[in-house]
């Protein structure tokens, strides 16, 4: 019977790839685009990893989560921003459990060297950040506490900004200007490479003391809190709270975020995103049901007396049924397998750009509602072509 089906298709060529595109270009479009939806939920995932279970964030604002989502007060280092280094400071003053507070504000400043001009980030914080961040040097060293007590000019350089501005060597030692005023370069920090379209090398990094300084401000964007109880860090939160309540903070100057609550919002947010990008793609496949539905409803049409003599020459319902099913199915497994194909690759291929991950159940259910569409979409037109009286068929002009 697929062999009847095929040969049928097979003669009008256009007709039938025309169709199969449909399918072809629905499935291709559902495997690609959850496949970049579920690397954006990797990619999150790997950054909280890297971060560890151990750290709590400190923001300015009100952050909440769930159906109230949003931030109240405005984003961190607006004029409601009450967040200071020695808040920090007080917490790991008042709990125990807290091992190390690290404060980040960041701006961005004219950087120069020997004629190179850019405007780069610039990240003040203190010489833990090396230990939080897990950020090793290529060349020199991370500053120590030394050089944030005594309020140094020194400068840790992301590797993007080492090419930006032409240096090609260690430059250790040597000089450079940010915002008008001459720091010493202390070392380079190993490339990490971009993530979620962010760049992670292309900043400058100065002791938190020298950044206050420099830019004459006392407020942080944020703060690394970590604690050496990772497993009550709940309890550590609420003492966090408590502490900055204490410091005549009010509850809307500031959020003690779990990472893990973080996460689990953005894990929601980009399941969500994922699932519109396959559903939308796979619009993509009704319209290919649509183009079968068309073209076995017009194949129904022009093969009415080829209908009435195969069923004058002993053709049963079922055979006639079976035939023009036959043929949408073949349709639809054709172009889902051109589709599969062609979505796996294209997602490969991205994969040198963003990240990627193509997962076996979009392969599976895509493949399946392509087959599903063709069966729906030529079930209709078979069922018309087999309830044709063979007379009437024979006599149709």
């Amino acid at each position: 019977m697929m062999k009847i089906a095929i040969g049928a298709l097979i003669i009008h060529k256009v007709r039938s790839l025309l169709t199969i595109l449909g399918i072809v270009i629905g499935v291709a479009a559902v495997i690609l685009l959850v496949s970049i939806g579920n690397g954006l939920t990797s990619i999150v995932n790997e950054q909280f990893e890297e971060l560890g279970t151990d750290l709590i964030f400190v923001m300015p604002g009100k952050i909440k989560f769930g159906d109230a989502a949003g931030r109240e007060g405005g984003p961190p280092g607006t004029s409601n921003n009450k967040l200071t280094p020695r808040t920090g400071i007080e917490i790991q003053k008042r709990i125990p459990s807290i091992i190390a507070t690290v404060p980040v504000a960041t701006t961005f400043a004219s950087v120069s060297y020997k004629g190179e001009d850019r405007v780069t980030p610039i990240l003040g914080t203190t010489s833990n950040y090396a230990i939080i961040r897990k950020s090793p040097t290529s060349f020199g060293t991370f500053f120590d506490a030394s050089a944030d007590n005594g309020a140094k000019k020194v400068a840790i350089m992301g590797q993007t900004v080492l090419d930006d501005l032409s240096i090609t060597h260690d430059p250790t030692g040597e000089k450079i200007k940010i915002a008008g005023q001459t720091f010493r370069i202390a070392g380079v920090l190993e490339a990490k490479g971009s993530a979620l379209g962010n760049d992670q090398d292309d900043l400058i990094i100065i002791p938190m003391s020298t950044y206050e300084r420099t830019f004459d401000v006392d407020k942080v964007n944020y703060m690394y809190v970590k604690t050496s109880d990772p497993e009550h860090l709940a309890s550590t939160v609420t003492a966090i709270k408590d502490v900055l309540l204490k410091t005549h903070l009010k509850a809307e100057d500031f959020s003690v975020v779990d990472p893990k609550e973080l996460l689990n919002t953005a894990s929601t947010i980009l399941g969500s995103i994922t699932a519109a990008l396959g559903g939308i793609a796979a619009i993509s496949l009704v319209v290919g049901g649509i183009g079968i539905a068309n073209i076995m409803l017009v194949s129904v049409t022009e093969r009415t007396k080829e209908i009435g003599l195969r069923k004058a020459v002993g053709a049963t319902y079922r055979h006639i049924l079976s035939q023009f099913l036959a043929e949408a199915i073949f349709l639809s497994l054709t172009g889902g397998l051109v589709g599969v194909l062609i979505g796996t690759g294209l997602s490969l291929l991205l994969r040198q750009f963003v990240n990627t991950d193509i997962t076996w159940w979009s392969i599976g259910i895509s493949f399946g509602v392509s087959l599903l569409v063709g069966v729906t979409s030529g079930m209709g037109p078979a069922i018309k072509a087999a309830r044709k009286d063979p007379i009437d068929a024979l006599r149709y002009e």
